[in-house]
């Protein structure tokens, strides 16, 4: 794993959130920026309910090569109107896709993706907003380059549920052997579980990774039988009593990686995106879901001639090697999410989290 173990190992990805909790709010923002030069982006949309705005730029015959910002957020399809917050922050600092001489003549594309999380604070109408949005860009901006990222109940992820227990956001990296950082960024918000019931363990634990020291990346246990049927139980009664409009779910991703990929390898590294998804969260793509995953190249790592195995292999399995990557580290991102979260109670009831529950 990258020393961060998030999406910011990836030279050049920033991260930023802002959210508002409390006075009938439970919602936020997130935004990956790709710094001044942009990214190559691709986006696979499998959900049965997305809510999308720009997706349509980054297929690969259109005429935008590079974007500079991904806006993931809360309110449903209301929130894509936050995007703009973040469009209007870029073209005040001249980026976007130029269309006229002048540095200011740009048109920044922002494809982004939203969540359902409305009233779940207690306020339907409490629900992110360009202000919010830029706010989160904000963040993103002042933050250094390979700095930590927040996860848990922050950003995009503050209103989020995954099944029964809390979503939220949650982040991975991965150094692949030869050269090349992957890096996955997800806010889970499922109508499908992330917790193995036989077990009581997160699905996607199994892909975790040993820290330098040895350690294990997921520093997690079987819990008892009689602990594992209380929360058997409890779930149970959660799911008699669910919280108003709760069936309406997302999970959405940014995968990026800092080796030189075209927007159909892209579009591939998105896919494999979904199937750290299918890893970790059961059943996923439903109907009931908006399941999106954004992939993102800055371009500026390289395999590096001559050093490791990677050197042995046709140029066509280094790709894969990112692609492999890619569904690994989505999978590790969604047992962070489950692990940071803390419980939390609202006018519309009570959302307890996994360590609540099983730890």
């Amino acid at each position: 794993m990258g020393p961060r173990n998030a999406i910011t190992d990836v030279t050049g990805i920033r991260v930023g959130h802002a959210q508002r909790v409390g006075d009938g709010w439970l919602s936020g923002s997130t935004v990956v920026y790709g710094g001044e030069t942009g990214v190559t982006a691709a986006v696979d949309a499998r959900g049965g309910g997305t809510a999308t705005r720009e997706i349509a730029a980054l297929d690969p015959t259109g005429v935008v090569q590079r974007i500079h910002a991904v806006y993931l957020g809360g309110g449903s399809a209301y929130g894509l109107d936050a995007a703009g917050g973040v469009m209007a922050g870029l073209a005040e600092r001249g980026l976007g896709f130029q269309v006229g001489p002048e540095p200011t003549h740009v048109v920044p594309v922002v494809p982004s993706s939203t969540l359902f999380d409305l009233g779940r604070g207690g306020d339907f109408f409490a629900r992110p907003d360009a202000a919010l949005a830029r706010e989160a860009l904000e963040a993103a901006l002042a933050s250094d380059d390979g700095a930590a990222v927040a996860q848990g109940s922050v950003g995009a992820g503050t209103g989020a549920i995954a099944s029964e227990i809390r979503g939220g956001v949650g982040t991975a990296s991965v150094v692949l052997p030869g050269g090349g950082v992957v890096g996955a960024l997800v806010v889970v918000n499922s109508a499908g579980s992330t917790v193995n019931q036989r077990t009581g363990l997160p699905w996607g634990e199994m892909f975790g990774l040993a820290h330098d020291d040895g350690t294990p990346e997921f520093d997690l246990v079987p819990p008892s039988e009689a602990a594992r049927q209380r929360a058997l139980t409890a779930l149970a009664e959660l799911a008699g009593g669910r919280l108003p409009m709760r069936p309406l779910n997302t999970t959405l991703a940014v995968v990026a990686t800092d080796i030189p990929l075209s927007r159909g390898e892209l579009l591939r590294l998105a896919g494999c995106a979904h199937d750290g998804m299918a890893r970790a969260i059961r059943p996923i793509h439903t109907l009931s879901d908006g399941d999106v995953a954004f992939a993102v190249s800055t371009g500026t790592g390289a395999w590096p001639p001559g050093e490791g195995p990677i050197e042995a292999l046709h140029p066509g399995d280094r790709v894969n090697q990112v692609l492999t990557a890619g569904a690994d580290v989505m999978a590790r991102a969604i047992v962070h999410a489950v692990l940071a979260v803390e419980p939390v109670t609202t006018p519309t009831g009570h959302v307890p989290s996994y360590r609540t529950m099983y730890t």
